[in-house]
């Protein structure tokens, strides 16, 4: 009872400021509530993404590295080697390539029906061709 009669003989700016100090508190809870359930939501829901970033930074920081490597090599004088497996499968691409469009020319030449035999050269006059 000591305690209200206290409360009541406050001035009105300083219960206004202890209301607003109340409503502060619950506001910064309620928010802070809100913040941990959006955390958790994010943190449940973004589980695969993380996966995919992981992913897409590892590849990043490996081709980083790759990169930093020959870099230190140029620096350093030496000569990149030679990318044996590109040359190798651009080989046996051109191989295939050369085996095919042989392959073609040998069955177009071998028709029967078609001989060199069969065809005929026609001279024609033109009209205002001078004659020789």
């Amino acid at each position: 009872m000591f305690g209200t009669n206290l409360l009541d003989r406050r001035s009105k700016p300083e219960r206004i400021a202890d209301q607003a100090w109340e409503h502060l508190l619950s506001a910064v809870s309620s928010a802070g509530d809100s913040v941990r359930d959006t955390a958790r939501s994010a943190r449940r829901n973004s589980g695969g993404l993380a996966d995919g970033a992981g992913d897409l930074v590892g590849s990043a920081a490996e081709e980083a590295r790759r990169r930093a490597s020959l870099a230190f090599d140029a620096l350093a004088g030496r000569q990149p080697a030679l990318p044996w497996t590109l040359l190798i499968g651009a080989a046996l691409v051109g191989a295939a390539v050369g085996w095919a469009v042989g392959s073609a020319a040998r069955a177009a030449g071998s028709h029967d029906d078609r001989a060199v035999d069969d065809v005929e050269f026609v001279d024609v006059d033109r009209p205002n061709s001078p004659a020789v």
